[in-house]
């Protein structure tokens, strides 16, 4: 006797449950300090998350990052600092998202004179 395949509806479940699981599990931590990264919301994370270090670094970093999107009303140079700062803001934001403290390059270094 020869074992009943499996049906197509069954190898889809299937399929999507495997995708499913290599996501990585997140947490609200991991959720504030990824929004942390979009504008005006890193100084928000900043003041009322005093108390958590990972969305502390994150903020902190955010907040550096709207500084330098901020500039970019100026020609040229600004436009230059805007797009790298959204570049940035991307890239935060999947880090903080995974649970990972990526220091960004020149960012990073002047978050760390942020002090709350």
């Amino acid at each position: 006797m020869t074992e009943p395949q499996p049906s197509t509806t069954q190898k889809v479940k299937d399929e999507i449950h495997k995708e499913v699981s290599k996501i990585p599990p997140t947490t609200d931590n991991n959720l504030l300090a990824a929004v942390s990264y979009v504008w005006l919301l890193s100084i928000v994370m900043l003041v009322i998350k005093k108390d958590d270090e990972f969305i502390q670094f994150h903020a902190k970093q955010g907040v550096i990052l709207l500084i330098g999107s901020a500039l970019g009303f100026i020609p040229v140079i600004g436009w230059l600092a805007w797009f790298f700062a959204v570049i940035g803001m991307v890239v935060g934001f999947i880090h903080a998202w995974q649970g990972k403290k990526y220091e960004i390059p020149f960012v990073y270094r002047l978050s760390q004179k942020i002090t709350m």
